[in-house]
């Protein structure tokens, strides 16, 4: 740079030409790749002479004003140095990081050593640096513009006059200075909650101070109330949040009632989990005459109880979901609702928002009807209660649940026939003692009345989706959405697949489909299947909210929302009262404000995947500590750069085989083929491998496995 004060953030000329932004934001996506003007003009779709002729001078001013230099006769290539981009930064484990930049095609890569005063999950800005032709972008941080969070869970390790907190999250790479004066009575030892006070320039650590003690690092309660804090969730509602819940009467007035469609009359049950105690769906059946016949989805009207900008609105808002922990969850909605007032419980009267189908016995659906209802559900089936029914076990409601097992079957040929893909991926769970230890892992079984219930609440969801687009000319509403598949992203999957054995058939969105069902019906019981499964749902694009409506790709439907959940999904609870104000004629909700709901329950409902995710994490590393020294065959679930992850095949807990423990030769990672490779002796490790490993250590803090291989 002959001028480094001239262009801090690429200076734009006063007087800019027409197109001069749409050029400088071209180069801005693709600040590696050099252009001539031939280039650019046509991928900016620029066809007129006197156009091209403007894009011609454009370059040249650029150029002039240092913001692109000539690479070749006619070529020109953004120049970084200098150049600022704000974006999320997400640290590797090692304490390096990537930010993502939504206006580049790849991400830039950060050094430890330049990462500053950022920490996962920060918005910051980057300053580009100089770099050859052909590698990748990389920067350093500059500024931290917003903090992600200023609260983290971690371990307290006391001194004689201060201490250090340090993180339970690998992905924070420091650790946090606690004064005495701050260290809010917590002994060494604690699992405490830090909260980031100050972060004074040249000072290697971050200053914090504990808020809270959650218990002795190690205990299962604790470790549980860990998670919860980590990612942001809170187990307590506040005292007016509680008192809003309390203050519903038990009894439904009968002005109320009165309001409603009443199908207490019709059989109606619910079939739900043994250990539910909240019962949010029900289903009513009704025989018409022949081949004819009624089915209701009935929903919980939470929208009745939970007024918008109340107190208990504003917690359910910013809780957006309930959390599903290995043993607990923590609820979106205060008990006294969700287990209660808005739990659809046997022989008792309760609110709900329906949507009733008159359907042939093919599952065609004739008409359909949506609105509030008072219902009184007969009966409460568990799902294995439900299962013998269908299986040809007697009930006073065999017939019913026969008749609707049959429809729903019906929907599922036709849905999977439609282009819907088949996910029945493998889940497991822990079987704990009364202290919380696990002392077995148990495989879930989904049969036919898992899928049935399903099915109906399937149909519901498009149902009111299509309803609002059609009939209420697509006022705005919270759609869910699942992209079409990226076949870039699905190259890793395609090519494990073919390992297998499975041909993945790229050439529509039909034969994607088509070919991941046959490959998960053809793999079902065999050992790859826990493998190309979760393989497969990762190579997908991931659903999530948003008021633009779009198709579901993976449920093969063209409308589709979330209807069926608003004691656990905020989102739900939004579509309730749309859907009841189009009912009343009312004009459509401002789509910004909805749009900013649908992303913020998006990013909670990834926040608490994550803590679920974590606690079956640490319940898996408890659940081998008593294995250390032994032995099991497992098959290589994942490859990195420091070393292979091995999922073990009897418990289906995951450890890592460090490269620093593999003897006999250096190992080198492949990140394109994803293997380890001996540079001696040629020996491989790809994906999906089965080997034996013998469990070396397991780490609770930092909720990781070691294992060795064993030679066979």
């Amino acid at each position: 740079m002959k001028n480094k004060k001239k262009r801090v953030k690429n200076k734009i000329p006063r007087k800019l030409p027409g197109k001069y932004k749409e050029v400088l934001d071209f180069f801005r996506g693709n600040p590696r790749k050099s252009f001539n003007y031939k280039q650019i003009t046509h991928r900016l779709g620029i066809t007129s002479s006197e156009q091209k002729n403007e894009v011609v001078k454009i370059l040249q001013v650029m150029e002039k004003e240092e913001i692109i230099e000539s690479v070749d006769r006619g070529k020109y290539r953004y120049l970084p140095d200098y150049s600022l981009f704000t974006g999320v930064i997400e640290m590797t484990q090692r304490g390096a990081a990537f930010v993502i930049v939504d206006d580049l095609d790849e991400d830039i890569r950060i050094s430890k050593s330049l990462t500053g005063m950022a920490l996962n999950g920060d918005t910051v800005t980057v300053e580009l640096l100089r770099q050859k032709k052909e590698s990748r972008l990389e920067g350093k941080v500059i500024e931290v513009v917003k903090r992600s969070r200023t609260q983290f869970v971690g371990t307290i390790q006391k001194m004689k006059k201060f201490a250090f907190v340090i993180p339970d999250n690998s992905r924070i790479h420091v650790d946090f200075f606690i004064s005495k004066e701050n260290m809010f009575k917590a002994k060494d030892g604690d699992k405490v909650l830090v909260e980031l006070t100050d972060w004074p320039i040249g000072t290697p650590n971050p200053y914090g101070k504990v808020v809270k003690i959650l218990g002795r690092a190690g205990e299962h309660n604790t470790e549980m109330h860990a998670i919860i804090a980590e990612f942001g969730f809170e187990t307590d509602f506040p005292p007016e949040v509680e008192a809003d819940a309390n203050a519903y009467p038990n009894k439904i007035s009968a002005s109320e009632i009165k309001k409603r469609r009443d199908v207490r009359d019709t059989l109606t049950i619910t079939i739900d989990p043994l250990t539910a105690k909240d019962f949010d769906d029900a289903i009513s059946f009704k025989f018409l005459d022949k081949n004819r016949y009624e089915v209701g989805v009935h929903i919980a009207d939470v929208s009745h109880y939970v007024r918008a900008n109340s107190a208990l609105d504003d917690e359910a808002y910013n809780r957006a979901t309930s959390v599903y922990l290995v043993d607990r969850t923590v609820p979106m909605l205060p008990e006294r609702l969700s287990n209660d007032l808005c739990s659809l419980r046997p022989n008792v009267d309760r609110l709900a928002f329906s949507v009733i189908f008159e359907m042939d016995g093919n599952a065609k659906v004739l008409n359909h009807w949506i609105g509030k209802t008072i219902i009184h559900s007969d009966r409460r089936f568990t799902y294995e209660e439900a299962q013998e029914v269908i299986e040809g076990n007697s009930d006073e409601y065999a017939k019913e649940i026969t008749q609707l097992n049959k429809m729903a079957l019906a929907m599922r040929k036709q849905r999977f026939k439609n282009g819907a893909i088949s996910f029945e991926s493998d889940e497991y769970r822990f079987t704990l003692d009364d202290n919380g230890k696990p002392i077995d892992v148990v495989k879930k079984v989904r049969k036919e009345a898992h899928k049935m219930i399903e099915d109906y609440m399937l149909l519901a969801n498009k149902t009111v989706a299509k309803h609002v687009y059609n009939v209420f000319k697509n006022k705005t509403l919270p759609y869910r959405v699942h992209e079409s598949p990226n076949i870039e992203k699905m190259a890793f999957f395609i090519q494990t697949a073919k390992k297998f054995g499975y041909e993945i058939n790229t050439q529509s969105h039909q034969t994607i489909s088509d070919s991941i069902n046959t490959m998960v019906e053809a793999s079902e019981g065999k050992t790859e299947a826990n493998i190309l499964h979760p393989l497969a749902i990762r190579s997908m694009e991931k659903a999530y909210y948003t008021t633009k409506e779009t198709s579901h790709f993976g449920l093969g439907f063209d409308f589709y929302t979330h209807f069926t959940s608003p004691i656990r999904r905020y989102p739900d609870l939004i579509v309730h009262r749309l859907l009841e104000s189009y009912l009343h004629g009312a004009k459509s909700a401002d789509q910004a404000e909805i749009e900013r709901a649908c992303k913020h329950s998006s990013k909670m409902e990834q926040r608490a995947t994550q803590a679920e995710r974590a606690s079956t994490k640490y319940k898996q590393i408890e659940f081998l500590s008593d294995f250390v020294g032994d032995r099991f065959k497992g098959i290589i679930s994942g490859v990195t750069e420091w070393g292979i992850f091995v999922e073990l095949n009897d418990n289906h807990c995951e450890g890592m085989v460090r490269i620093s423990d593999m003897k006999g030769d250096f190992y080198e990672f492949y990140e394109k083929e994803m293997c380890v490779v001996g540079r001696r002796t040629g020996r491989r490790f790809n994906f999906g491998d089965t080997v034996t490993v013998r469990i070396k250590k397991t780490n609770m803090n930092k909720r990781t496995a070691d294992f060795t291989l064993v030679n066979e």
